[in-house]
């Protein structure tokens, strides 16, 4: 069978799907990605199409097709296991000359879906007579080589600031976009905890600015920082100011997007996975678990407890049943622990403390709230590092490293 390879404009253009099972659900973002306006007849629908209804990017007919539903569509996607009814859309789709796209039978559609992959601007649609397992294969394939192939040559950037957050330690953790605008990057700003193998990746051209080598306190460093992306950003440079983690959770991002702002220098926020989450799910402990947990807070412990300049309410947080993860604490944990135990926590509550989760180097210690400082000093436990403290540390059998995890 010879095909004819096209690639359609969707945007504003009606797309009927019949259907509102697993199929119908596969091939929903996609159709929503390309801008149609989709409307889905079925009698039932997934949760996750129940989802795009609620959010108004689709409508839905709750009912079974007539041949009138294709009226003025540009594309039928059949997605239906009922062979008769399957071929009842086919026949409206032919007799209005609309191309018709059959999951339970191809030979019968008049048009196929490929094997798609995306890379940057680049979509590579695959077919092969059928044989979905070998278009597959080969799409895999072209994948593989996208990543490795250079990028496309972008406009520059230029007098603008990404503030990328590189994920907790491993540096396949930084999302797509992440990396994207990394590679795009005249200067970049760089944290001590951000991945040393996304720094090794940087174009030889790029001014690489280490933020942990600006002197005079955290204060001053910190005004320091603002200044070079504004000053790198008013030069015509683009500029990534890239941080470990999220940003936005205690990484100071939102002092970069108001001295940026007050420069007037455009600012684009891209999320990193926090270490908060990250550490304790990568050591086997979920924030979260049915029973046990229905809350987390997360808190800086860099601050003493007892210290005038602390905003937290540690007697608040000791009332709570849920979740506490506590960043940047390790230093004052016998303070933190003692403090939770004083205003109510009882010490046997679970503990843990994940050093440099993600990475290489992780290691888990399991305690109780009571021995926790104790023991992680003994073990030689040192940051970064995330404390734990709740029954959730308990919840599973066995911690999960970062080798079990891939």
């Amino acid at each position: 069978m010879n095909l004819y390879p096209l690639a359609l404009k969707l945007a504003g253009r009606r797309v009927l799907v019949v259907g509102g099972g697993a199929v119908a659900t596969r091939r929903m973002p996609a159709l929503l990605a390309a801008g149609a306006r989709v409307d889905v007849v079925s009698p039932v629908l997934t949760p996750a199409l129940h989802a795009y209804v609620a959010a108004g990017r689709l409508t839905w007919q709750e009912r079974r097709f007539v041949p009138s539903d294709v009226d003025g569509a540009w594309l039928v996607q059949v997605a239906v296991d009922d062979p008769t009814a399957a071929a009842e859309v086919s026949v409206a789709a032919e007799e209005r000359r609309v191309f018709c796209v059959r999951a339970d039978d191809r030979d019968a559609a008049t048009a196929w879906t490929p094997a798609v992959t995306r890379h940057d601007e680049v979509t590579v649609a695959v077919t092969d007579s059928g044989d979905r397992k070998r278009a597959r294969a080969v799409r895999d394939q072209i994948a593989a080589a996208l990543e490795e192939a250079p990028q496309r040559r972008h406009e520059p950037l230029r007098g603008q600031v990404a503030l990328v957050g590189s994920g907790p330690g491993d540096p396949e953790l930084i999302t797509v976009k992440g990396r994207r605008l990394l590679a795009r990057a005249d200067v970049v700003v760089a944290d001590r905890l951000v991945p040393g193998m996304l720094l090794d990746e940087l174009r030889p051209d790029v001014e690489l600015v280490d933020a942990a080598k600006i002197p005079y306190g955290a204060s001053v460093a910190q005004e320091e920082i603002n200044r070079v992306i504004v000053e790198r950003a008013r030069a015509g440079a683009f500029v990534v100011r890239l941080k470990g983690g999220d940003p936005f959770v205690f990484g100071r991002g939102g002092e970069e997007v108001v001295a940026c702002a007050e420069a007037g220098v455009p600012v684009l926020v891209v999320p990193g996975v926090t270490s908060s989450i990250a550490a304790p799910a990568l050591a086997g402990i979920p924030v979260t678990h049915r029973g046990v947990a229905h809350e987390f807070t997360v808190v800086s412990g860099h601050v003493p407890p007892d210290s005038v300049e602390s905003l937290v309410d540690w007697g608040a947080l000791a009332r709570l049943r849920g979740t506490l993860v506590v960043l940047m604490g390790l230093k004052n944990l016998p303070r933190i622990a003692a403090r939770l135990v004083a205003e109510g926590r009882s010490p046997r509550t679970p503990a843990a403390v994940v050093q440099e989760g993600s990475t290489d180097a992780q290691r888990v210690l399991r305690s109780t709230l009571g021995e926790v400082a104790g023991a992680a000093a003994e073990a030689g436990i040192r940051p970064p590092a995330v404390v734990v403290v709740g029954d959730v540390v308990a919840v599973l059998d066995r911690g999960i490293g970062p080798g079990e995890a891939g």
